[in-house]
């Protein structure tokens, strides 16, 4: 690693959902190893605060709703917080042209962010490379490029105490759930509960124990599914509403030891935990999304559609015929 300047305050701007604060962890890991003495404040939006509660890389979290309806207002707040708290140094990981300009009158000495537009380069202190076609833990880990000589980007890890931790065994965590806000943008990234309850009872048929959870967003798809699952099996233990927060799905994910998910935040966490993760894969890219290489963390996609990954880089709605969400559930069971 480079010499180190004495850096005690640094603020991180990380917008995005839950999932997204969960792959910018190797970021601030790093960040506390170039400066251990630092204090890092982690700017997000309300949807992601969660992430405070799955690591103690963060001193402080502050969140600043800036795609509410009184966005302009938010982004006053944001420039006046970073103006007048005495940060040392500041990371960002908007790609908004203007993001460069918001730093730059910020006064924060230190300013990291990526190239945008021909000023980027002149009002931060060192302008990256944004370079998208990789995993997401690793492009947010490029803004690192100016200040250390790691190549190896680790992957996210969460810490949740283990403490008495349960076990259960021949266990399969089923979590069929996708955040509210991509259902509100025209988002389908999961196909509908009918194909759920042909994994569950296929894999009740071969003896594993079943749970099923979901977040409050995830109501109606969950009762969906228990009202077409026929008759009690007490190998399926349903579990929504049973896990509070987002640290006790988390032990509930570690305690399991599988998990089959769409791409949504317990991916992430399952990933970040090390846990064994099926994860369905429709027009998202799988490789930004999920480490490439690792026998634990399974992309399933669709091998009827030729069109897929589309969302973001081709389209920012998903389209009408969704071919990509084509699963054939039996790969799902023969990769547990």
């Amino acid at each position: 690693m480079k010499q180190r300047q004495n850096i005690k305050k640094i603020l991180t701007i990380n917008f995005g959902g839950l999932g997204d604060e969960i792959l910018f962890l190797p970021t601030l890991n790093t960040l506390k190893k170039i400066y251990p003495n630092s204090n890092i404040t982690l700017i997000l939006e309300p949807r992601g605060r969660g992430i405070i509660d799955l690591t103690s890389l963060i001193d402080k979290v502050k969140v600043f709703n800036i795609k509410g309806k009184n966005k302009f207002i938010e982004l006053f707040k944001l420039f006046l917080f970073m103006r007048f708290n005495n940060f040392d140094m500041v990371i960002s990981s908007g790609s908004n042209k203007l993001i460069p300009f918001l730093l730059f009158l910020s006064g924060i000495k230190k300013r990291y962010g990526y190239k945008n537009g021909k000023f980027s380069q002149y009002l931060l202190t060192k302008a990256i490379d944004l370079n998208k076609k990789q995993y997401a833990s690793n492009m947010y880990h490029n803004l690192l490029d100016d200040l250390t000589l790691i190549d190896k980007v680790p992957l996210p890890k969460i810490d949740i105490d283990v403490t008495n931790k349960e076990k259960f065994e021949n266990s399969v965590l089923i979590h069929p759930g996708v955040s509210k806000i991509s259902v509100e943008k025209g988002i389908i990234k999961i196909f509908g509960y009918e194909k759920w309850v042909q994994i569950i009872q296929k894999l009740l048929t071969i003896g594993k124990k079943v749970y099923l959870a979901g977040g409050p967003d995830d109501e109606k798809i969950i009762k969906q599914i228990i009202d077409n699952l026929p008759g009690d099996n007490p190998n399926f233990i349903n579990m929504y509403g049973k896990t509070k927060n987002i640290k006790e799905l988390a032990k509930l994910i570690m305690a399991c030891d599988a998990i089959v998910c769409s791409d949504s935040a317990p991916m992430h966490i399952a990933v970040a935990l090390n846990k064994k993760t099926i994860a369905i894969f429709g027009p998202t890219d799988e490789k930004k999304l999920i480490p490439q290489g690792n026998k634990n963390f399974i992309p399933i996609t669709s091998k009827s559609t030729l069109c897929r990954p589309c969302l973001w880089d081709k389209r920012q709605v998903t389209c009408q015929s969704l071919e990509c969400l084509n699963i054939d559930i039996n790969e799902i069971i023969q990769k547990l």
